[in-house]
């Protein structure tokens, strides 16, 4: 395990109101912490009530003025963005990985990836089209208009503290929507050099805000306000419903990208190198903590120990340390709690009767390092196959006939992300009909492309925050019929 420490340059995040940086009003601000050394490297501010009023009447300004400026120039201004973000690639990456773990070389894709976001959510901007209809009576012509819902309030996590706030500002400011978010207290530096891009780009005052502070306290304010007429959030399902009924009794609109457990289906006659190499690479990649992170492996009892062998030899090849240290293909855990939760998720599935066959310890004693896990023959009960690890485990278990392990995967009220490895095109047609889930990738890992949907079932949430259908959910239509007289 490499333990690399060098926080030269990490800075100090402000809120941004009305386009300008700003202290919080009461002074208060909050420790950000390395969690490969858990040590303070820089601070956030932390807002009031106060500032989320100054913030909400910017947006509110914003709003109106952004709303009339034309899908062109719009377009323009957030690829103007978008170009800003590559060229500060290396810096927003480095900060990125001294706040949130991930390796350099995962936290410089993610920023370079959410350029790329914002540019397709700024072409989509010129697709947004109302229609014409043809009229009963040819005295009267028909329209459909398609207009933005107003100022959103995004809500965004810590774990792709990028990705995650440029899908949600990416399609609300392509539709003329303005936007205020309130990222995460323990990655602010990220989302505020997204921020500042857009600024820099030329974006009016108060049509992007950012706010730090209470989670409980911002979102119970925003949702309330009459200025806000949608809400986007990703996080975990317990909060996203708590979210979702507050924005109901306010009528507001609503995008939520919760929780999953994701299942992998292995089947029999699946290309076994492949499948190690693919999931495992998933599994681990910013040590588990990812919503839509391969969990359950369903794989079929004739090559469950085939399996096994590979993706275990996978995961013991990881190199676990500090993400600024070139080596490190695995960084720690956000938090201390999440190792508790590793340890607990561990110890219950081991002593229900499965088997420990990698990893299962906490690495070192300082940071928040944790050994890529492999437990094998899981039984249905452990707690590691009903609640998501969140972390860097992976819980194989046997099937013998496809249909069980369709209906393992949708035992569970999650549904958002699914794998599978099949050489059949009947069996991925079967899995394509069968799981319940926003999204299923076979014989690949996760892709989540702009232009693809993005967005789970059940208690995975609604909505999408990819494709067109992103949009969709940022405007109103309007009919319109106008009779000549």
């Amino acid at each position: 395990m490499s333990l690399a420490n060098d926080t030269a340059g990490y800075p100090d995040t402000l809120l941004l109101i009305d386009n300008r940086w700003v202290e919080a009003t009461g002074g208060r601000s909050i420790e950000v912490l390395n969690p490969a050394t858990g040590q303070a490297i820089g601070r956030v501010a932390h807002a009031d009530v106060a500032d989320l009023d100054r913030a909400l009447a910017a947006a509110q300004r914003g709003f109106l003025q952004w709303r009339d400026v034309s899908a062109h120039a719009r377009c323009a201004m957030l690829r103007r963005a978008a170009a800003l973000l590559r060229e500060r690639a290396d810096d927003i990456a480095r900060n990125l990985t001294q706040e949130q773990g991930k390796p350099l070389a995962e936290a410089r894709g993610e920023v370079l990836a959410g350029a790329e976001i914002l540019e397709w959510f700024a072409d989509e901007g010129l697709r947004v089209y109302g229609r014409i209809v043809p009229a009963r009576d040819l005295a009267v012509q028909q329209m459909v208009l398609k207009e933005p819902v107003g100022p959103v309030a995004a809500f965004t996590p810590w774990n792709f503290p990028i990705n995650q706030v440029v899908r949600k500002l990416g399609a609300a400011l392509a539709t003329g929507c303005s936007c205020l978010v309130k990222a995460p207290e323990e990655t602010p530096s990220a989302p505020a050099a997204v921020v500042a891009a857009l600024v820099d780009a030329g974006l009016p005052p108060g049509v992007v805000g950012l706010v730090f502070g209470d989670p409980a306290q911002i979102s119970a304010h925003l949702i309330a306000s009459p200025v806000i007429r949608k809400l986007t959030f990703t996080g975990s399902t317990p909060i996203g419903k708590e979210l979702a009924a507050l924005a109901g009794r306010h009528m507001k609109r609503v995008t939520m990208e919760l929780g999953g457990h994701a299942p992998v289906i292995i089947a029999e006659d699946a290309d076994i190198a492949l499948a190690a190499r693919c999931t495992s690479a998933g599994k681990f990649r910013n040590a588990g903590q990812i919503c839509i992170a391969p969990t359950r492996f369903l794989v079929h009892e004739r090559i469950l120990k085939d399996f096994a062998a590979a993706f275990v030899e996978k995961a013991r090849a990881l190199q676990v340390g500090n993400g600024l240290d070139a080596a490190t293909t695995m960084g720690p855990l956000a938090n201390a709690r999440r190792i508790t939760a590793m340890q607990a998720l561990v110890q219950d599935a081991c002593g229900r009767g499965a088997a420990l066959v990698a990893g299962g310890e906490r690495l070192g004693s300082s940071g928040n390092f944790w050994a890529p896990t492999v437990l094998l023959d899981v039984p249905r009960d452990a707690q590691v196959f009903n609640e998501e690890p969140f972390g860097p485990i992976a819980a194989l278990q046997a099937f013998s006939c496809i249909e069980d392990a369709i209906a393992e995967a949708n035992r569970l009220p999650f549904g958002l992300a699914s794998y599978a490895y099949t050489r059949s095109l009947r069996t991925s047609h079967q899995l394509a009909r069968g799981l319940e889930v926003g999204m299923l990738w076979i014989n690949q890992p996760a892709s989540a492309s702009a232009e693809m949907p993005f967005g789970g079932v059940k208690d995975s949430g609604y909505g999408s925050e990819g494709g067109p259908e992103a949009l969709e959910s940022y405007l109103n239509t309007k009919s319109v019929s106008i009779m000549a007289l």
